[in-house]
């Protein structure tokens, strides 16, 4: 009953989301509700709802912070330079636009975090994609199938959620993972460049001469256009304070939500020490951050109904059960594929912690180690992270300026098509059985 309750819930909230019946902020808080109800839960609902949006207000708060200091910096015209490189170098080329944006937000998610590796990319690449007028979309994705990529880092999310949940450590699980991921930043670059292609013959080359080629004379500073926000005399500072901001989120010496809040607070008093000048720049970036951090807080809503009722163990004992014994030795490769739909529906939290230990012992009976079990979970993620669950999904759509709905439907087979090419690779270098 639960199971049947918690699939029923999903279907119509993607349904709602996806045919654009309502809002993503709408549904994601009232469809669990209205399910909870159903389920005969009206009396816990409320400590349901507050413990699921307790557990997510710390994301809420660092996405805040992170929109308000990357805002910042792109006020003060700290990607002035590099978007100016970049086009010299792409010389007003889609194709090389959206190969560039591929190498840039594989690079920049080396730390693992979406949140960055979305604001940092679309921040120095959408002025490009505006001026030339090419789909934002494209954008979007590609920036999403290298994060599901590079989310396999062992400092990524699924990785140490994996290796807690099976007690694995990062050499037996992530080591040999390092070739797979190779393949599938393979796939991301091929995924780009057959993109970049078609928009090349739908927009053709834009010349542009060396005077256009200044960021500043063509408006493709991603910086507000008014001069009195710029600051190129502190250009350096910016970055080193960038930069030191990166290594410390890799480093994971100090809780990302209060690095972003001391970083944002050093940036504000540096950049504009007066008052007034403060309080207009937040003000400026309020809108985008309260449209962000709205829906996230909104998610803790349904992930709070979906653990509280159970209705998530519910699923999982009931997707697993429904795996024929006959396939057991093919496990592995049935996980890999599994695991795009199991996180895209549910968090990773609740796939990791809940679903793949109950995968892991059932393996064992076919003499399949956990280890395979684990790494074959990771492969699903570059579908992860086109989740309505995740919250830097909803950053990167604010960035963009375009609807959950529309970004999924044309992305979707690219991120299944990067899974398939990392699961192929996966069981051509052995590191999972078949």
């Amino acid at each position: 009953m639960l199971a049947a309750l918690g699939f029923s819930m999903v279907a119509v909230f993607m349904y709602l989301i996806m045919s654009k019946k309502l809002s993503a902020l709408v549904a994601i808080m009232l469809v669990p509700i209205v399910f909870g109800i159903l389920g005969g839960f009206l009396t816990e609902l409320g400590p349901m709802m507050q413990e699921g949006v307790e557990s997510i207000a710390s994301t809420a708060i660092m996405i805040l912070f992170a929109i308000l200091y990357f805002g910042i910096m792109i006020d003060s015209g700290l990607f002035d330079p590099l978007i100016a490189k970049i086009l010299k170098i792409v010389k007003g080329d889609p194709l090389k636009i959206v190969l560039g944006t591929a190498v840039l937000s594989m690079t920049v998610a080396l730390d693992g975090d979406g949140t960055t590796t979305y604001i940092i990319t679309v921040s120095a690449l959408l002025p490009l994609y505006k001026r030339l007028g090419m789909n934002r979309l494209i954008l979007a994705t590609v920036a999403m199938l290298s994060m599901g990529v590079m989310n396999m880092t062992p400092w990524g999310g699924a990785s140490a959620m994996a290796m807690a949940s099976l007690g694995l450590d990062a050499s037996e699980l992530f080591i040999p993972m390092i070739p797979v991921m190779g393949i599938g930043l393979v796939w991301v670059l091929t995924a780009a460049f057959l993109l970049g292609r078609k928009e090349r013959k739908r927009l053709g080359v834009i010349e542009l001469d060396s005077a256009h080629q200044s960021a500043e004379n063509t408006g493709l500073a991603a910086t507000t256009l008014n001069a009195d926000y710029k600051r190129p005399k502190l250009v350096w500072f910016n970055l080193l304070l960038t930069i030191v901001l990166m290594a410390s989120l890799i480093i994971d010496f100090m809780s990302l939500t209060i690095l972003f809040m001391i970083a944002f607070g050093i940036a504000l008093l540096v950049n504009y020490p007066d008052l007034k000048d403060q309080q207009e720049r937040l003000a400026a970036h309020s809108k985008n951050a309260l449209a962000v951090v709205s829906i996230v807080i909104a998610a803790g809503i349904f992930t709070g109904i979906m653990s509280g009722t159970k209705m998530i163990d519910a699923m999982a004992i009931t997707l697993v059960s429904i795996i024929p014994d006959s396939f057991g030795p093919f496990l592995p490769v049935i996980v890999a594929f599994l695991s795009a739909p199991f996180t895209f529906f549910m968090s990773n939290n609740a796939f990791y912690f809940g679903v793949l230990p109950i995968i892991a012992q059932a393996a064992e009976a076919y003499g399949i180690s956990a280890v395979e079990i684990g790494r074959a979970s990771l492969l699903g993620q570059p579908v992860h992270v086109l989740s309505p669950l995740v919250a830097a999904a909803h950053l990167l759509i604010g960035l963009v300026g375009t609807e959950f709905g529309d970004l999924q439907r044309f992305a979707v087979k690219w991120a299944l098509g990067t899974t398939t090419v990392m699961t192929v690779a996966a069981v051509l270098f052995g590191i999972i059985s078949i």
